[in-house]
């Protein structure tokens, strides 16, 4: 084909650009930047030159190791920076190398170029890796001059399986300035003006809504998609009373939009902003949790992304520890449909890889391309083509949510992409614990919806069978709390889809409602508030470790026989055995006891957990007779979910709940007036 040909029928395009932090983040450079040679090995100085260590002690000392591998002072804006004479300088990182695997996997882009600008003497080097993490030189090429432009053609015919491109940067003795640097693809010419509502969901998160639409806003140059910034509030918080509402809504000029409207949980505020997309007409919802921290190149990504793949995609961003901001918490996840659970998609991935540790090139397991069902709904991009095909959120408050939304796309042909390079910081569930407490009830059933809707094991393999281990887990631990909301799930499982949208705004005050019957489900701040433990009572517990399979069944049996029948301690109700700290609050270890406070896993409070075998009989008894009839009428309960599932998540089931809920809308009736009005127009 004549290079004429080529440019009339395709061009150059960008893809990514080489960022630098933010100002105020160094504790993220790690992700952006580090120094050492192709394989993360630091260079070290030996009388004002640098060379490659040889003892073996100083081999240890790897790129991430030491605060002076990157220089904060050294960035000048978020794409250039300078490179300190004789240093070398890696963009083989989290953040800036070039996930070609992924490119080459679901769009048509075949060749790309890397362009780096230059101001000083020194070479820049291109290097790549195959799906084993095997590192590979590619190119290199000396620049000297005030402004020098250097460029790669290279190709992503080889990474069928996963690898990385990336670049290096060596300066002279005299230093360099690396001024930009990016990668384009070569890609059809046809021209598109991509739109996108950017929604953030909010139950009183206020201060991290404000922090987040701030970045957005000093960033307005490169989110040209974006055209509404959505804001849904569930909470009695509100963002725009925020003092500082009004010089955000200012900097984000006419993109900003607030709606407040009852509490219907994440699958509320998300379907919400799915909704609007649709309503604008837009090609995009980009769906964004309250509590994190947004890289804002990541937003650019994933549009660019979804744009030049070969159909219709959701593309997601990863999750970074908001407090371990080197710690990456998903890389990725597919449902193990035989249990209907969250998985990872290969046996040698590692989550909760600290980069700091062990950065981009010293990690095999990165470089092999991690194909997943469904992305979390922390940072998810979603086409308003796949909606208008397969409905909005389930509206299940929330839990499995996102899941099941990528595996009923995945079924209609749509696939689901987490994509690296774009991502947030998140808080991780290190710090929660979602399966104690008001949440268990929506866990127990958005978990087995799921299973009806998309497992097509017998009986759902190991769904009930677990269901009913779980039971005898927190009975046996005291959490009566906990324990009464899973059986509400499982007799709000047989209404069937129809009443699910009744429950949305009402079902977590009724929950919320039973915490006055259970004192594991009082929580209070100071341990002090509760009784003191008697003097010289062992705080043991239960064995230190689970049982092991062979044991488990005879210690289950001997564990709740001994509770139902053994009437607990006589002052038990009225001084605890002991305080238990949320690390050890393990089922095998409660059980032990009759009496014990235990830390919750925030850190925050404490509550009292006290032992009554009446409860747990009557519990215990509950839970068995609803499921054998969960197991007895599996089948038919599955063709009614699947039957009405797609009329419940449809865009006009959403809308008449919408319209009830609805309390405030600046996009529709301006600021400052009421419900009355807003829902007259809706």
């Amino acid at each position: 084909m004549t290079t004429a040909a080529v440019s009339a029928e395709l061009q150059w395009s960008l893809l990514q650009r080489t960022i630098l932090p933010l100002e105020g983040q160094a504790d993220v450079v790690p992700l952006y930047v580090d120094a050492g040679t192709a394989n993360g090995i630091r260079l070290v100085e030996d009388d004002g030159m640098y060379r490659v260590p040889k003892r073996r002690e100083e081999k240890l000392n790897l790129v991430s190791s030491s605060e002076a591998e990157a220089h904060y002072e050294d960035f000048l804006s978020r794409e250039s920076m300078t490179v300190r004479p004789g240093q070398h300088v890696s963009f083989g990182t989290y953040f800036n190398a070039f996930p070609a695997s992924y490119w080459r996997r679901w769009t048509s882009v075949r060749d790309v170029r890397l362009v780096v600008e230059t101001k000083g003497r020194g070479a820049v080097v291109v290097y790549k890796t195959n799906a084993r993490g095997a590192i590979q030189r590619v190119a290199g090429k000396r620049v000297d001059g005030d402004a020098t432009t250097t460029v790669f053609d290279l190709t992503l015919t080889p990474f069928g399986d996963g690898g990385w491109y990336w670049f290096d940067v060596n300066a002279s003795v005299d230093g360099l300035e690396l001024t930009s640097a990016r990668w384009e693809g070569l890609v059809s010419a046809r021209a598109r003006d991509t739109t996108v509502t950017l929604q953030i969901t909010t139950v009183n998160k206020t201060q991290f809504c404000i922090d987040n639409a701030r970045i957005l806003a000093d960033s307005l140059d490169r989110l040209d998609a974006v055209r509404e910034i959505l804001i849904v509030d569930q909470g009695t918080d509100k963002v725009r009373d925020h003092p500082d509402f009004p010089e955000i809504e200012a900097a984000l000029d006419g993109r900003l939009r607030v709606i407040e409207q009852a509490n219907l949980g994440g699958s509320g505020g998300f379907a919400r902003g799915m909704f609007e997309a649709l309503e604008s007409g837009h090609d995009y919802a980009l769906l964004l949790d309250d509590d994190v921290v947004i890289e804002p190149e990541s937003i650019t990504r994933l549009v660019t992304f979804a744009d030049l793949c070969r159909k219709p995609t959701i593309v997601g961003g990863h999750m970074f520890d908001l407090y371990n901001r080197t710690t990456l918490h998903t890389f990725g996840e597919v449902v193990d449909l035989h249990r209907m659970q969250p998985a990872p998609p290969h046996e040698d991935m590692q989550l909760g890889h600290d980069f700091s540790r062990s950065n981009l090139r010293q990690t095999p397991w990165l470089h092999r391309r991690t194909d997943v069902d469904y992305n979390g709904w922390w940072m998810c991009l979603i086409p308003t083509e796949v909606m208008r095909e397969i409905g909005l959120a389930m509206p299940v408050f929330i839990k499995w949510d996102d899941s099941e939304y990528g595996l009923r796309a995945r079924n209609a042909g749509f696939n689901t992409v987490s994509f690296p390079g774009a991502a947030v910081w998140h808080v991780s569930w290190v710090d929660k614990d979602d399966l104690v407490g008001w949440q268990a009830y929506f866990h127990e059933r958005n978990r087995t919806i799921t299973a009806l809707l998309h497992s097509d094991f017998p009986k759902s393999g190991r769904v009930l069978r677990e269901s009913v281990q779980n039971d005898v887990k927190h009975l046996v631990s005291m959490q009566y709390f906990t324990q009464h909301g899973r059986i509400m799930a499982l007799n709000d499982l047989f209404d069937g889809p129809e009443g699910l949208h009744d429950k949305l705004a009402a079902k977590l005050p009724e929950i919320n409602a039973l915490r006055a019957q259970y004192s594991d489900a009082q929580i209070k701040s100071d341990v002090d508030d509760f009784p003191s433990p008697k003097a010289g009572r062992s705080l043991t517990g239960g064995p230190a470790m689970a049982p092991s399979k062979k044991q488990l069944v005879p210690w289950a049996l001997k564990t709740v026989s001994r509770q139902l029948l053994r009437a607990p301690l006589e002052d038990s109700a009225v001084r605890p055995q002991g305080f238990l700290a949320h690390r050890d609050n393990k089922w095998w270890r409660l059980a032990g006891y009759d009496s014990v406070i235990v830390s919750n896993a925030e850190g925050t409070g404490a509550s009292w957990y006290q032992r009554k075998p009446e409860l747990l009989r009557a519990m215990l008894a509950e839970a068995t007779r609803l499921h054998a009839r969960l197991f007895r009428d599996w089948e038919q309960l599955s063709e009614r979910y699947r039957a009405g599932m797609p009329k419940v998540t449809s865009i006009d089931a959403w809308r008449v709940t919408f319209s009830t809920q609805t309390v405030f809308d600046t996009g529709r009736v301006g600021s400052g007036e009421e419900a009355s009005v807003a829902k007259a127009e809706a």
